[in-house]
């Protein structure tokens, strides 16, 4: 007869994708999870596989819970411009915050951390790269068609462009003490769209 699980999986991978933002991947080690989650090594291991798996499903949780926002947030009716230079300035004070100090972005500690020699990890960063830069881009030629954007700029270099932008405020944000730095950076990207 198989046993009830004693813990809910939901619960454990929230708590371990918020270890492993803390962390990072290598400093959190198959010990410090399972005394974190209050969950035995062989529980852990039937129910997630191994670390590298559990750390998968972290950054698909992650992903989940912060990509949706976006899209919504950029497809709004209406001026296109205006909501734009709102995700930037918002990723802006969320890379200046004192809590972005202690674990920055998870997607972009992951590509610094683990996505020169972990495919599947760099798949994974892609793919939220490629969230964050599509939605940008519709936003932008919404933007040109509606005469808010001159007509010769191009909405997809400069949602490359953004983006890059964007997870560099994340890396800035996470190791320097001067806000302005961060927020300076943003405007006069933003500028570029004038």
């Amino acid at each position: 007869m198989a046993r009830t699980k004693e813990f809910d999986p939901d619960a454990a991978l929230q708590s371990a994708l918020e270890l492993f933002w803390r962390r990072g991947y290598e400093a959190t080690s198959m010990s410090d999870l399972v005394e974190h989650l209050g969950i035995g090594r062989a529980s852990l291991y039937a129910t997630f596989g191994s670390k590298h798996a559990l750390y998968l499903k972290a950054m698909d949780r992650y992903a989940e819970t912060r990509e949706p926002a976006l899209l919504a947030e950029l497809s709004q009716p209406g001026p296109a411009l205006p909501a734009v230079r709102a995700v930037v300035r918002r990723f802006a004070a969320e890379a200046a915050s004192p809590q972005a100090r202690l674990s920055g972005c998870f997607v972009t500690n992951t590509a610094a951390e683990l996505a020169p020699h972990d495919p599947a990890a760099a798949r994974r960063v892609e793919l939220s790269w490629e969230h964050i830069e599509t939605p940008l881009h519709s936003a932008l030629v919404r933007a040109r068609a509606q005469g808010e954007l001159p007509e010769d700029r191009d909405p997809r270099a400069l949602a490359r462009m953004l983006l890059v932008l964007m997870q560099g405020l994340r890396v800035v944000g996470k190791a320097s003490n001067d806000p302005a730095r961060v927020r300076d950076a943003a405007e006069q990207a933003l500028a570029l769209l004038d």
